[in-house]
Formats: structure tokens, C-alpha cells, sequence
């Protein structure tokens, strides 16, 4: 079950975006065909087709790829994961960070792949709530752990840009399975997610 990272543009995908969104800069009144703009809609043809990627890939596979069999059952965290993710209701960015911790129970994964699970479910268009669970569930479901974390920490544009436009607003989610449902193993992973043990440059 082996995983490559490809990063490809569909020429059919990227053709039809491309005559839509000439087609939206002539709606909100500008001029496609000036100079600033020309290749404006192959832009963004190509930045959505990367923003949304997690379409094309399967998070279970990731973690798999990399599965090892030891015999710890000590907290795993790794945290301060950097996401960027698109709200599905305006299709504006949210942005943060996501901390997710597992206790092993015979299995343990490469520490990159849980920030590649991230990038999953954060390339398409979401929902913090969602996103959080769907991490979660799927380090359970493929490890089965003896309990899975996961907290996420965002600023979200739709609130920042328009709306209620509360720039400093952040929004905080969480999901917990088995011993972290308990509180010790979550107080544990709150304290230390809120540590700073390692000092910085």
C-alpha cells in the first residue's frame, strides 16, 4: 500500500475553470482581458485544484503506509500542525492550527503522516467541526488506538473579511475517543499542548 505525493492539474478540470471564472471577473465588473488579469483565471484554476486536493487522497493509506508494530502505550502528540482549509459557505480560507494526540495499542505511524492526515481533510471544503472529527475517526478506524485527540485553533476570513468582521476571533474545536473521553488522559493532553517545551529561537 504504498503512497506517492502527486501534484497534477487536470488539462479538462482546469479548462472548464478557467471559462468560469473569466466568465466571474466579467459579473463583478472587471475587465478580463486587461493586462493584470490575463492569466488570471488559469491562476485560479490551478490554486483551487490544489486547495481542494484531499479530494483525490485517502487518509488511511497515508497512515498505513508508514504502520509499525511496537509495543508502547504512552501519548503520542504532535502538535502545532499548520492547516489551511477553505470554508464551504463562502469559500473564503481558514487558517490555524491543529494538535492530535493517539495512545498506541500495538501500532504506531510516521510521525509526518498525522500532519499529512491533517492536509487531507483540510484540502477540501469544510467545516472546522467536520474536519476535527474526521481526523479522529480515521487515526482510529486505521490504528485503532487506545484513544485518539484532536484540537484545532483557527481565525476563519468569513468572519474576519465580511459578516461581523471580528478580526481577532478564534475558534476552537474538539473530538476525543477512549481514554481520552476520561479526564486524566485529556487534561494530560491539554496541559501539554499548552506547554512550551521546547524553547523557541
Amino acid at each position: 500500500m504504498a503512497y506517492k505525493k502527486i501534484d497534477h492539474y487536470d488539462e479538462d478540470i482546469t479548462d472548464s475553470l478557467v471559462k468560469n471564472y473569466h466568465e466571474v471577473l466579467k459579473l463583478i465588473g472587471e475587465d478580463p482581458e486587461r493586462e493584470g488579469l490575463l492569466k488570471t483565471p488559469e491562476r485560479i484554476a490551478k490554486a483551487m485544484q490544489y486547495c481542494t486536493k484531499g479530494y483525490n487522497m485517502d487518509a488511511a493509506k497515508i497512515l498505513n503506509s508508514a504502520k509499525f508494530h511496537e509495543d508502547v502505550s504512552e501519548m503520542i502528540i504532535v502538535k502545532n500542525i499548520e492547516l489551511y482549509s477553505m470554508c464551504e459557505h463562502h469559500m473564503l480560507p481558514f487558517f490555524g492550527k491543529a494538535h492530535v494526540a493517539y495512545i498506541p495499542n500495538g501500532w504506531i505511524t510516521g510521525l509526518s503522516k498525522i500532519a499529512r492526515v491533517v492536509d487531507v481533510f483540510a484540502k477540501r471544503l469544510q467545516v472546522q467541526e467536520r474536519l476535527t472529527s474526521q481526523i479522529v475517526n480515521v487515526i482510529q478506524e486505521t490504528l485503532n488506538p487506545l484513544g485518539v485527540a484532536v484540537v484545532i485553533e483557527a481565525e476563519h476570513l468569513c468572519m474576519m473579511m465580511r459578516g461581523v468582521q471580528k478580526q481577532s476571533s478564534v475558534t476552537t474545536t474538539s473530538a476525543f475517543t477512549g481514554e481520552f473521553e476520561k479526564h486524566p488522559s485529556r487534561s494530560e493532553f491539554i496541559n501539554l499542548i499548552q506547554a512550551d517545551l521546547i524553547k523557541r529561537r
